[in-house]
Protein backbone atom coordinates (compact mmCIF):
# COMPACT_ATOMS: atom_id res chain seq x y z
CA UNK A 1 0.00 0.00 0.00
CA UNK A 2 1.00 3.63 -0.36
CA UNK A 3 1.57 5.58 2.82
CA UNK A 4 3.29 8.68 4.15
CA UNK A 5 5.77 8.50 7.01
CA UNK A 6 8.64 10.20 8.77
CA UNK A 7 11.65 8.73 10.55
CA UNK A 8 12.75 11.81 12.46
CA UNK A 9 11.18 15.02 13.67
CA UNK A 10 11.50 18.12 11.55
CA UNK A 11 9.99 20.38 8.90
CA UNK A 12 7.32 18.82 6.69
CA UNK A 13 9.26 18.90 3.41
CA UNK A 14 12.42 17.68 5.09
CA UNK A 15 11.06 14.59 6.85
CA UNK A 16 7.78 13.45 5.25
CA UNK A 17 8.11 10.70 2.66
CA UNK A 18 5.52 8.87 0.52
CA UNK A 19 6.07 5.35 -0.75
CA UNK A 20 5.11 1.69 -0.65
CA UNK A 21 4.88 -0.26 2.61
CA UNK A 22 3.32 -3.50 3.78
CA UNK A 23 -0.49 -3.63 3.83
CA UNK A 24 -1.70 -4.49 7.36
CA UNK A 25 -4.06 -7.36 8.18
CA UNK A 26 -6.85 -7.15 10.75
CA UNK A 27 -6.06 -8.98 13.99
CA UNK A 28 -8.47 -10.33 16.58
CA UNK A 29 -11.03 -7.69 17.55
CA UNK A 30 -9.85 -5.38 14.76
CA UNK A 31 -11.13 -4.04 11.48
CA UNK A 32 -9.15 -2.94 8.46
CA UNK A 33 -10.32 0.28 6.86
CA UNK A 34 -9.56 1.15 3.25
CA UNK A 35 -9.14 4.86 3.80
CA UNK A 36 -10.54 7.48 1.46
CA UNK A 37 -9.41 10.46 3.52
CA UNK A 38 -7.16 11.45 6.41
CA UNK A 39 -7.53 14.56 8.57
CA UNK A 40 -4.51 16.70 9.47
CA UNK A 41 -4.81 18.36 12.88
CA UNK A 42 -2.51 20.80 14.67
CA UNK A 43 -1.52 18.02 17.08
CA UNK A 44 -0.33 15.92 14.12
CA UNK A 45 1.80 18.80 12.92
CA UNK A 46 3.27 19.48 16.37
CA UNK A 47 4.09 15.79 16.82
CA UNK A 48 5.88 15.69 13.47
CA UNK A 49 7.79 18.84 14.41
CA UNK A 50 8.72 17.30 17.75
CA UNK A 51 7.17 20.14 19.73
CA UNK A 52 4.83 18.04 21.89
CA UNK A 53 6.59 14.67 21.81
CA UNK A 54 9.54 13.11 20.04
CA UNK A 55 9.17 10.27 17.58
CA UNK A 56 9.03 6.99 19.48
CA UNK A 57 9.31 4.51 16.58
CA UNK A 58 11.83 3.99 13.77
CA UNK A 59 9.11 4.97 11.29
CA UNK A 60 5.81 6.75 11.98
CA UNK A 61 2.75 7.00 9.70
CA UNK A 62 1.08 10.17 11.01
CA UNK A 63 -2.47 11.37 11.66
CA UNK A 64 -5.28 10.01 13.80
CA UNK A 65 -8.46 10.96 11.93
CA UNK A 66 -9.83 9.52 8.73
CA UNK A 67 -12.74 7.90 6.93
CA UNK A 68 -13.26 5.03 4.53
CA UNK A 69 -14.78 1.56 4.18
CA UNK A 70 -14.13 -1.55 6.26
CA UNK A 71 -12.76 -4.22 3.91
CA UNK A 72 -11.55 -6.86 6.39
CA UNK A 73 -12.41 -7.94 9.93
CA UNK A 74 -10.49 -9.98 12.47
CA UNK A 75 -11.65 -12.77 14.74
CA UNK A 76 -14.55 -11.76 16.96
CA UNK A 77 -15.79 -8.97 14.68
CA UNK A 78 -19.03 -9.60 12.71
CA UNK A 79 -18.42 -10.13 9.01
CA UNK A 80 -21.45 -7.91 8.43
CA UNK A 81 -19.21 -4.90 9.09
CA UNK A 82 -17.36 -5.48 5.81
CA UNK A 83 -18.45 -2.76 3.40
CA UNK A 84 -19.46 -0.37 6.19
CA UNK A 85 -18.63 3.32 5.75
CA UNK A 86 -16.83 4.55 8.87
CA UNK A 87 -14.91 7.39 10.47
CA UNK A 88 -12.02 6.55 12.78
CA UNK A 89 -10.49 8.09 15.89
CA UNK A 90 -7.11 7.77 17.68
CA UNK A 91 -5.62 6.13 14.62
CA UNK A 92 -2.08 7.15 15.54
CA UNK A 93 -2.38 7.65 19.30
CA UNK A 94 0.29 5.55 21.07
CA UNK A 95 0.88 3.53 17.92
CA UNK A 96 3.13 3.91 14.87
CA UNK A 97 0.56 3.51 12.11
CA UNK A 98 -1.90 6.36 11.53
CA UNK A 99 -4.31 7.33 8.78
CA UNK A 100 -1.88 8.82 6.24
CA UNK A 101 -2.08 5.56 4.30
CA UNK A 102 -4.36 3.57 2.03
CA UNK A 103 -5.24 1.16 4.85
CA UNK A 104 -5.32 1.12 8.64
CA UNK A 105 -6.13 -1.61 11.15
CA UNK A 106 -7.45 -0.70 14.57
CA UNK A 107 -9.83 -1.96 17.29
CA UNK A 108 -13.35 -2.31 15.92
CA UNK A 109 -14.76 0.29 18.34
CA UNK A 110 -12.49 2.92 16.80
CA UNK A 111 -14.31 2.64 13.47
CA UNK A 112 -17.66 4.41 13.82
CA UNK A 113 -20.46 4.07 11.24
CA UNK A 114 -20.51 7.11 8.96
CA UNK A 115 -24.00 8.24 7.88
CA UNK A 116 -24.60 8.01 4.13
CA UNK A 117 -25.26 11.74 3.86
CA UNK A 118 -21.78 12.56 5.24
CA UNK A 119 -18.85 12.62 2.82
CA UNK A 120 -15.55 10.92 3.52
CA UNK A 121 -13.88 14.35 3.59
CA UNK A 122 -16.27 15.43 6.34
CA UNK A 123 -15.71 12.13 8.13
CA UNK A 124 -12.01 12.96 8.42
CA UNK A 125 -12.88 16.06 10.49
CA UNK A 126 -14.53 14.32 13.44
CA UNK A 127 -12.13 12.30 15.58
CA UNK A 128 -10.14 15.10 17.17
CA UNK A 129 -12.01 18.36 16.39
CA UNK A 130 -15.63 17.33 16.92
CA UNK A 131 -14.92 15.05 19.90
CA UNK A 132 -12.84 17.75 21.57
CA UNK A 133 -15.60 20.28 21.04
CA UNK A 134 -18.40 18.09 22.36
CA UNK A 135 -16.49 17.15 25.51
CA UNK A 136 -15.39 20.73 26.16
CA UNK A 137 -18.99 21.95 26.03
CA UNK A 138 -20.11 19.06 28.23
CA UNK A 139 -17.47 19.95 30.83
CA UNK A 140 -18.48 23.61 30.74
CA UNK A 141 -21.98 22.55 31.88
CA UNK A 142 -23.49 25.74 30.55
CA UNK A 143 -26.84 26.83 31.97
CA UNK A 144 -29.68 27.40 29.52
CA UNK A 145 -29.20 30.94 28.29
CA UNK A 146 -25.63 30.98 29.63
CA UNK A 147 -22.77 32.81 27.97
CA UNK A 148 -19.54 31.23 26.77
CA UNK A 149 -16.38 32.71 25.27
CA UNK A 150 -14.86 30.41 22.66
CA UNK A 151 -11.22 30.94 21.81
CA UNK A 152 -10.58 30.69 18.07
CA UNK A 153 -14.12 30.19 16.81
CA UNK A 154 -13.07 29.76 13.18
CA UNK A 155 -10.68 26.93 14.00
CA UNK A 156 -11.30 23.23 13.48
CA UNK A 157 -12.39 22.70 17.08
CA UNK A 158 -13.95 26.13 17.56
CA UNK A 159 -16.44 25.61 14.73
CA UNK A 160 -17.82 22.54 16.49
CA UNK A 161 -17.70 24.15 19.95
CA UNK A 162 -19.95 26.93 18.69
CA UNK A 163 -22.45 24.43 17.32
CA UNK A 164 -22.60 22.23 20.42
CA UNK A 165 -22.87 25.29 22.69
CA UNK A 166 -25.74 26.67 20.62
CA UNK A 167 -27.51 23.32 20.93
CA UNK A 168 -27.50 23.91 24.69
CA UNK A 169 -29.11 27.30 24.27
CA UNK A 170 -25.98 29.31 25.05
CA UNK A 171 -25.02 32.76 23.82
CA UNK A 172 -21.67 32.30 22.09
CA UNK A 173 -18.95 34.93 21.93
CA UNK A 174 -15.80 34.00 20.07
CA UNK A 175 -12.41 35.44 19.21
CA UNK A 176 -11.18 35.47 15.60
CA UNK A 177 -8.26 37.02 13.74
CA UNK A 178 -9.79 38.31 10.49
CA UNK A 179 -13.09 39.32 8.88
CA UNK A 180 -13.07 36.07 6.88
CA UNK A 181 -12.79 34.05 10.08
CA UNK A 182 -15.49 36.16 11.72
CA UNK A 183 -17.82 35.23 8.87
CA UNK A 184 -16.97 31.53 9.32
CA UNK A 185 -17.68 31.72 13.04
CA UNK A 186 -21.04 33.38 12.40
CA UNK A 187 -21.89 30.69 9.87
CA UNK A 188 -21.29 28.12 12.61
CA UNK A 189 -23.75 30.00 14.83
CA UNK A 190 -21.69 32.44 16.89
CA UNK A 191 -23.72 35.34 18.27
CA UNK A 192 -20.79 37.73 18.69
CA UNK A 193 -17.33 37.73 17.08
CA UNK A 194 -14.35 39.67 18.42
CA UNK A 195 -11.29 40.33 16.28
CA UNK A 196 -8.56 40.05 18.90
CA UNK A 197 -6.00 41.65 16.57
CA UNK A 198 -8.06 44.82 16.11
CA UNK A 199 -10.49 45.01 19.05
CA UNK A 200 -10.36 45.10 22.84
CA UNK A 201 -11.53 41.59 23.77
CA UNK A 202 -12.34 42.43 27.39
CA UNK A 203 -14.38 45.49 26.46
CA UNK A 204 -16.31 43.60 23.81
CA UNK A 205 -17.12 40.77 26.22
CA UNK A 206 -18.24 43.17 28.95
CA UNK A 207 -20.59 44.90 26.50
CA UNK A 208 -22.45 41.61 26.07
CA UNK A 209 -21.88 40.08 29.52
CA UNK A 210 -21.29 42.86 32.06
CA UNK A 211 -20.75 40.38 34.90
CA UNK A 212 -18.57 38.10 32.76
CA UNK A 213 -19.24 34.92 30.82
CA UNK A 214 -20.14 31.65 32.54
CA UNK A 215 -17.33 29.72 30.87
CA UNK A 216 -14.33 30.05 28.60
CA UNK A 217 -13.43 27.23 26.23
CA UNK A 218 -9.74 27.71 25.60
CA UNK A 219 -7.45 26.47 22.83
CA UNK A 220 -4.29 28.22 24.09
CA UNK A 221 -4.24 28.88 27.82
CA UNK A 222 -0.66 30.15 27.84
CA UNK A 223 -1.51 32.91 25.36
CA UNK A 224 -4.87 33.91 26.84
CA UNK A 225 -4.72 33.30 30.60
CA UNK A 226 -4.22 36.99 31.31
CA UNK A 227 -7.72 37.67 29.94
CA UNK A 228 -9.50 35.46 32.47
CA UNK A 229 -10.11 38.09 35.20
CA UNK A 230 -11.54 40.59 32.72
CA UNK A 231 -14.00 38.27 30.94
CA UNK A 232 -15.05 35.48 33.35
CA UNK A 233 -17.65 35.79 36.12
CA UNK A 234 -16.89 34.66 39.68
CA UNK A 235 -17.41 30.89 40.10
CA UNK A 236 -17.02 30.51 36.34
CA UNK A 237 -15.14 27.77 34.48
CA UNK A 238 -12.21 27.62 32.10
CA UNK A 239 -12.15 24.46 29.99
CA UNK A 240 -8.71 23.94 28.47
CA UNK A 241 -8.06 21.62 25.54
CA UNK A 242 -4.82 23.20 24.35
CA UNK A 243 -1.80 25.13 25.60
CA UNK A 244 1.93 25.35 25.28
CA UNK A 245 3.77 23.46 28.04
CA UNK A 246 4.10 26.43 30.41
CA UNK A 247 1.32 28.90 31.29
CA UNK A 248 1.19 31.73 33.83
CA UNK A 249 -2.20 31.94 35.57
CA UNK A 250 -3.81 34.85 37.44
CA UNK A 251 -3.89 32.45 40.37
CA UNK A 252 -4.79 34.97 43.08
CA UNK A 253 -7.87 36.18 41.23
CA UNK A 254 -8.87 32.62 40.36
CA UNK A 255 -8.51 31.61 44.01
CA UNK A 256 -10.57 34.44 45.47
CA UNK A 257 -13.27 34.06 42.82
CA UNK A 258 -13.61 30.29 43.02
CA UNK A 259 -12.68 29.65 39.39
CA UNK A 260 -12.67 26.08 38.08
CA UNK A 261 -9.94 25.31 35.54
CA UNK A 262 -10.42 21.95 33.83
CA UNK A 263 -7.83 20.46 31.49
CA UNK A 264 -8.47 17.48 29.26
CA UNK A 265 -6.82 15.61 26.39
CA UNK A 266 -9.21 14.24 23.77
CA UNK A 267 -7.03 11.18 23.15
CA UNK A 268 -7.57 10.04 26.74
CA UNK A 269 -11.35 10.32 27.19
CA UNK A 270 -13.03 7.69 29.33
CA UNK A 271 -15.11 5.06 27.57
CA UNK A 272 -18.31 6.74 28.78
CA UNK A 273 -17.21 10.21 27.69
CA UNK A 274 -16.13 8.86 24.31
CA UNK A 275 -19.47 7.10 23.80
CA UNK A 276 -21.37 10.29 24.61
CA UNK A 277 -19.31 12.28 22.11
CA UNK A 278 -19.68 9.67 19.36
CA UNK A 279 -23.44 9.52 19.87
CA UNK A 280 -23.83 13.30 19.75
CA UNK A 281 -21.67 13.62 16.65
CA UNK A 282 -23.47 10.90 14.72
CA UNK A 283 -26.89 12.21 15.79
CA UNK A 284 -25.92 15.58 14.31
CA UNK A 285 -24.62 13.99 11.13
CA UNK A 286 -27.74 11.89 10.64
CA UNK A 287 -29.99 14.90 11.20
CA UNK A 288 -27.89 17.08 8.91
CA UNK A 289 -27.50 19.68 11.66
CA UNK A 290 -23.77 19.31 12.30
CA UNK A 291 -21.82 21.49 9.87
CA UNK A 292 -18.37 20.30 8.81
CA UNK A 293 -16.03 22.85 7.26
CA UNK A 294 -13.49 21.11 5.02
CA UNK A 295 -10.60 23.37 4.03
CA UNK A 296 -10.10 23.91 0.33
CA UNK A 297 -8.26 22.61 -1.47
CA UNK A 298 -7.89 19.06 -0.20
CA UNK A 299 -4.51 17.45 -0.82
CA UNK A 300 -3.55 14.16 -2.46
CA UNK A 301 -1.34 11.87 -0.38
CA UNK A 302 1.64 12.80 -2.57
CA UNK A 303 1.28 16.40 -1.33
CA UNK A 304 1.05 15.60 2.38
CA UNK A 305 3.85 18.07 3.15
CA UNK A 306 1.72 20.87 1.68
CA UNK A 307 -1.22 19.69 3.80
CA UNK A 308 0.89 19.97 6.96
CA UNK A 309 2.08 23.40 5.89
CA UNK A 310 -1.54 24.50 5.37
CA UNK A 311 -2.27 23.63 9.01
CA UNK A 312 0.80 25.54 10.13
CA UNK A 313 -0.42 28.63 8.25
CA UNK A 314 -3.83 28.48 9.93
CA UNK A 315 -6.12 27.26 7.17
CA UNK A 316 -9.81 28.00 7.38
CA UNK A 317 -11.46 24.62 8.01
CA UNK A 318 -10.18 21.09 8.54
CA UNK A 319 -7.29 20.12 6.29
CA UNK A 320 -7.93 16.79 4.54
CA UNK A 321 -5.65 14.45 2.61
CA UNK A 322 -7.28 12.19 0.01
CA UNK A 323 -6.09 8.75 -0.95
Amino acid sequence: MRAAWYEKNGAAREVLRVGETETPRAGAGEVRVKLATSGVNPSDVKSRQGLTRKIAWPRLVPQSDGAGVIDEVGAGVPASRIGERVWVWNGQWKRAFGTAAEYITLPAAQAVPLPDRTSFAEGACLGIPAMTAYHAVALANLPRGGRVLVSGGAGAVGQYVIQFAKQRGATVLTTVSSPEKAAAAREAGADHTIDYKREDVAAKVKAVAPDGVDAIIEMDLAANAKLIPSVLRPKGSVIVYGTTPEATLPAGWCLTNGIRIQFFLVYELTEADRAAAVAAINDGLKAGTLKNRVAQPTFPLADIAAAHEAVEKGSLGNVVVTM
